[in-house]
């Protein structure tokens, strides 16, 4: 399987977000990596609230969370199904969250009885799923001051879920990954024909096993190029980016990149390079 990126794709304004936390990602164990791509660490100390945005990837996510800050509060787990809009977190105060990013059609194996699609736009405490993800793993996992301590924690929650193998689930995270990699896949027809699947077989995969369609999935790493590009490119030709990830003209990219981040690509990349 591919390794985790290393670059800041999704997130809207990384260098606002990076002044203001620790932001660490680490490779889960080597049995956990064909389901698991990454885990993420973040932990803050702000002296006023901070709201951090991501265009979120097509992946669930479990987090286990502290927020040190409130004396009354207890360290909690909970599972994010992919977001269909931009996601949006206030930061406040001291507080720390360790999360593992599943693969894009990775997670199904550990909730086989549901079909993907059923926690998509959904976020619920983590026991809720794996009733062993409360009691005192969340505070096993957040409370250590080291990562290797919270890298091993979170290993052996996981690495205790031992899901069965799923031939499907490894078809869903080949096609994910291909659109993710490849700009020649524009239109979930082609991507079809290219796998020997119908349009409705891949529907139905990716449903059960991605929560989001193939088109979506196909838009929505448009929009992280898109992202990626305008906050590290001066000068960026958005007619030629535009007809690159396959669209019919720069109106058509302004209009999903503004739908999905909130502002114009244009107003984002000028915002991005002031200092």
């Amino acid at each position: 399987m591919a390794a985790p990126r290393r670059d800041t794709r999704g997130i809207v304004d990384p260098a606002g977000l990076l002044a203001r936390v620790r932001f660490r990602r680490h490779r889960p164990a080597e049995p956990l990596r064909h389901h698991v791509e990454t885990y993420w660490f973040i932990d803050w100390d702000l002296p006023e609230p901070y709201a951090s945005h991501v265009v979120p990837h097509p992946s669930v996510n479990l987090t286990f969370q502290w927020d040190e800050d409130d004396a009354a509060g207890a360290p909690y787990g909970e599972l994010t199904g992919v977001a269909l809009g931009l996601y949006t977190r206030k930061l406040t105060g001291r507080g720390r969250v360790c999360g593992a990013k599943f693969r894009p059609g990775g997670f199904r194996p550990y909730a086989p009885e549901a079909p993907v699609s059923h926690w998509t736009g959904r976020a619920l405490p983590a026991r809720d799923v794996f009733p062993a993800a409360g009691g005192d793993t969340p505070r096993s996992v957040v409370t250590p001051a080291d990562d290797l301590a919270r890298v091993a924690a979170l290993d052996a929650f996981l690495l205790s879920l031992a899901p069965a193998p799923d031939p499907r689930a490894d078809l869903a995270m080949d096609l994910v990954q291909h659109i993710r990699t490849d700009r020649t896949v524009r239109r979930v027809t082609d991507l079809a024909r290219t796998e020997g699947l119908s349009v409705r077989s891949l529907q139905r995969l990716f449903a059960g096993y991605v929560g989001v369609s193939p088109k979506w999935a196909i838009l929505r790493y448009r929009i992280h190029e898109a992202l990626e590009l305008a906050g590290t490119r001066d000068d960026l030709d958005w007619a030629a980016l535009a007809a690159d990830l396959g669209y019919a003209d720069q109106a058509h990219l302004a209009r999903d990149f503004t739908t999905t981040v909130g502002v114009p690509p244009t107003a984002y990349a000028q915002a991005a390079r002031q200092p």
